[in-house]
């Protein structure tokens, strides 16, 4: 079961990031001309009124394409509770109710007080084919409530999730979908292009106007 990928965002969102983004590189350029010339207010006002029409034309096209992230809402979390419902271990222990949790974008499940771990991880990773999952496991420190349960889960999920789809942070382990995992890839590339191509752009506008 894949996770369905959401609708484009259209050209309109597509315009106006394109011209955010010329309008980033125009403010750049903007800065190079008033470090070498401060009395070139013409070119300065060209410089900040250009790159976010050519950005908009240029880009806009092309980032009109790229999918929605897919915002979870409720239904994601009835389904987890449903499929979790049958770990349920009775008031004051482990409950769907109160440990399933979703904070709009991911399901959040907190594994403390659970004895079937193994159980609801390998629920969890069903979730996880659809939807960007957490397991609540502390941070393993000696001095935790649980402190073998971080190590536990995450041999669990080392197992049968790739590295990719995994991420570890102070306090959880989440797993997301294989098209979130592409998504946040494109996200990174896209930044990487900005970070190798503005100071390219800077230094040769800085040649022309020295």
């Amino acid at each position: 079961m894949s996770l369905k990928e959401g609708e484009p965002v259209g050209l309109g969102t597509g315009l106006q990031a394109g011209a955010f983004l010329g309008l980033y590189l125009g403010f750049s350029l903007a800065v190079i001309s008033i470090l070498t010339d401060p009395d070139a207010l013409k070119r300065l006002g060209t410089l900040m009124c250009v790159p976010p029409m050519f950005g908009a034309i240029l880009l806009g096209p092309f980032l009109a394409r790229r999918k929605r992230p897919v915002f979870l809402g409720r239904q994601p979390l009835v389904h987890a509770r449903e499929l979790l419902h049958r770990f349920n271990e009775g008031q004051g222990k482990w409950r769907v109710l109160s440990h399933v949790k979703s904070d709009g974008m991911s399901i959040r499940i907190d594994m403390h007080n659970l004895t079937n771990t193994t159980g609801v991880v390998q629920a969890g990773l069903i979730l996880a084919d659809q939807y960007s999952v957490k397991f609540i496991v502390g941070q393993g420190m000696s001095n935790s409530r649980q402190p073998e349960l971080r190590n536990k889960v995450l041999s669990q999920i080392e197992q049968k999730v790739s590295l990719a789809r995994r991420k570890r942070s102070a306090k959880s382990i989440e797993v997301s979908p294989q098209p979130t995992v592409k998504y946040v890839d494109q996200q990174k590339k896209i930044n990487r292009a900005i970070l190798i191509l503005l100071p390219i752009f800077s230094f040769f506008a800085w040649l022309e106007m020295k």
